[in-house]
């Protein structure tokens, strides 16, 4: 519980001699507003449309007559195809895909690699230094990883180590778009704990 003690004294104020008596009430007259008319809406012409398809009226003439020598034009159709352009973004890293890379042999093997192989950096050891080094690479179509780089790293040595675990890695299953491999960026993080 919390009390509030004061040692100030209160005191009182007598408003008796301030009160001011009015005598005169005043009117106020009531005023009307003009209201003013509506606007007026003009209701929408409706237009009668013909439902029946027009039909073109091509006129043919048969009275033609043929001889060896008489030349016919060749009738071309063209079908409406849309142009198929080549594929302007084929180096495009894309961040979410349909299906997502995943290390050959499973994350379970990936991470008993990264276990067999990462080292606790002396420096860190020695300052007592932990945390989780965020790296960030690309899966290219071919499986193999590029771009390897730290996005968040906690420093002492633990962010370089972290590149040369993830740089040395296998190959992964490439990630896929439309079932066609893809170029997709992955952020993986790594665990760096003294025992």
């Amino acid at each position: 519980m919390f009390e509030w003690k004061s040692s100030d004294q209160i005191s009182t104020i007598d408003l008796s001699e301030n009160i001011q008596h009015f005598d005169e009430l005043v009117d106020v007259p009531l005023t009307e507003q003009i209201q003013k008319p509506p606007a007026q809406v003009q209701a929408p012409v409706i237009i009668e449309v013909d439902n029946e398809e027009i039909i073109e009226q091509i006129e043919i003439n048969l009275d033609i007559e043929m001889t060896e020598d008489t030349r016919i034009e060749e009738v071309v159709y063209q079908e409406n195809k849309q142009e198929i352009l080549p594929d302007e973004k084929a180096d495009e890293i894309f961040t979410i895909v349909q299906e997502q890379p995943s290390p050959v042999g499973g994350m379970k093997a990936f991470y008993e690699y990264v276990g067999d192989n990462l080292r606790y950096p002396q420096r860190a050891s020695r300052i007592g230094i932990e945390g989780r080094v965020f790296v960030e690479f690309v899966v290219e179509r071919d499986g193999s990883l590029s771009d390897i780089k730290v996005a968040k790293g906690i420093g002492g040595g633990c962010d370089e180590e972290a590149i040369r675990v993830i740089s040395g890695a296998p190959k992964w299953n490439a990630g896929k778009q439309r079932g066609k491999p893809v170029r997709v960026r992955m952020v993986m993080p790594i665990v760096f704990k003294l025992m």
